[in-house]
């Protein structure tokens, strides 16, 4: 399903595009270019990996804009930002807004290239750590809501008495509980499962009664 990570360009300036998208294609890196931030989003559904390379300034929206829209729609595409001389606290601006990194023009081939492995690579652990959390996710969701009760309890840390405590139930029927619990989640220890229950973001201890 996913196909070799490309680097997607964007910029407004044919020449830059068309340099840059050379220096990676001779490097061995899929590259694919865009003249505005409006052509890369029509085309994001498309697009499941890789990194972005895109010029700070641009007219209608700019590359701190782009950041901005790719974090509303939860996009983990890691993006490099290309900006003039003058543009330096823009570049800053958009490394608050979620950029990888910032490249002055003219820039240096292997400095870019260096730029967009880096990125590659952060692409590649995004990807590993989603698909991580959506199975994680899907084990979750086999859990009753008692299981899920149990779960949540022992990720606040609490100990079995007061689990059965909070529920209203004996330490033994906490115990079945939590034997399911590791079993659903594949889980070989109490570390892994607690490891587990963070990367799926359950960190609530939204005990219901």
């Amino acid at each position: 399903m996913a196909t070799d990570p490309t680097v997607h360009v964007i910029d407004d300036d044919e020449a830059v595009r068309q340099s840059v998208e050379f220096l990676l294609r001779t490097s061995g890196l899929s590259a694919r270019t865009y003249g505005s931030a409006a052509a890369f989003l029509a085309a994001l559904a498309t697009i499941d990996s890789g990194c972005v390379i895109t010029d700070v300034r641009m007219p209608e929206i700019s590359g701190i804009d782009l950041l901005r829209r790719l974090a509303e729609r939860r996009v983990t595409l890691p993006v490099i930002v290309i900006t003039g001389h003058g543009d330096v606290p823009l570049a800053v601006e958009a490394m608050k807004a979620g950029a990888v990194d910032f490249i002055e023009k003219p820039f240096d081939d292997e400095l870019l290239l260096r730029s967009v492995r880096f990125a590659l690579n952060r692409s590649r652990e995004n990807a590993e750590r989603e698909s991580e959390r959506a199975e994680l996710d899907g084990r979750i969701a086999t859990l009753t809501n008692r299981e899920r009760d149990v779960l949540d309890g022992l990720v606040a840390g609490k100990p079995n008495k007061i689990i059965a405590f909070d529920l209203s139930i004996s330490p033994r029927t906490v115990e079945i509980y939590r034997a399911n619990v590791m079993t659903k989640m594949k889980a070989a220890s109490l570390s892994e499962l607690v490891r587990m229950a963070l990367i799926a973001g359950v960190m609530k201890s939204g005990t219901g009664g």
